[in-house]
């Protein structure tokens, strides 16, 4: 007999279309206090988080378009409604960064991917309270003109965005995935 905690997870999915509302403050404090609760090597807390809601959002998809256009110039009418309207999916995006310490028993990807667990937990809280997310990556996640924009450092790594509201519509199905065929018994 599963746990409930178990049932949640194996039931969790992504849902790519969010709408009004998003967790209010108490519950977006609730929520947060599960992505800190990441497995952390050496306590190093190696993440931070932006907060984009309410207009924000449109200002974000400006700076997208700017960030764009300086990485690889000038941006086509459609290529900037595209990356304006980004930002706009959700009514608050968390912008997840590894901050990327120097340790000589830490690596980075060990950094990056507790940043990642943190947005994963926030993925199943959200879903947990009936709200919803997609963690997104995409080119804006590396552009180097965009993390200055953000006052992100060279060394910092934009681990993802993760939209956040309500859900529109019916979750997806995905189909039940046989564990045999993704763990084996070495040797």
């Amino acid at each position: 007999m599963a746990s409930p905690m178990i049932e949640q997870i194996q039931q969790r999915v992504s849902t790519p279309r969010l709408c009004e509302p998003a967790p209010d403050s108490k519950l977006l404090q609730e929520i947060y206090r599960c992505a800190l609760r990441a497995p952390d090597h050496k306590v190093l807390r190696p993440w931070r988080y932006l907060v984009i809601e309410g207009d924000a959002r449109a200002r974000l998809g400006e700076l997208f378009c700017q960030c764009a256009e300086k990485k690889d110039g000038p941006l086509t009418l459609e290529q900037r409604e595209k990356l304006k309207n980004k930002p706009l999916r959700a009514p608050l995006i968390l912008i997840g960064i590894s901050t990327n310490q120097d340790h000589p028993k830490v690596p980075v990807f060990e950094q990056q991917v507790s940043c990642g667990v943190g947005i994963g937990y926030m993925l199943l809280a959200l879903q947990s309270l009936g709200f919803a997310g997609m963690w997104r990556t995409g080119a804006m996640a590396e552009n180097v003109h965009l993390k200055a924009a953000l006052d992100i450092s060279e060394s910092e790594t934009i681990v993802g965005f993760l939209y956040v509201g309500s859900p529109v519509g019916e979750p997806k199905k995905i189909a039940d995935i046989d564990p045999r065929d993704y763990f084996t018994l070495w040797p």
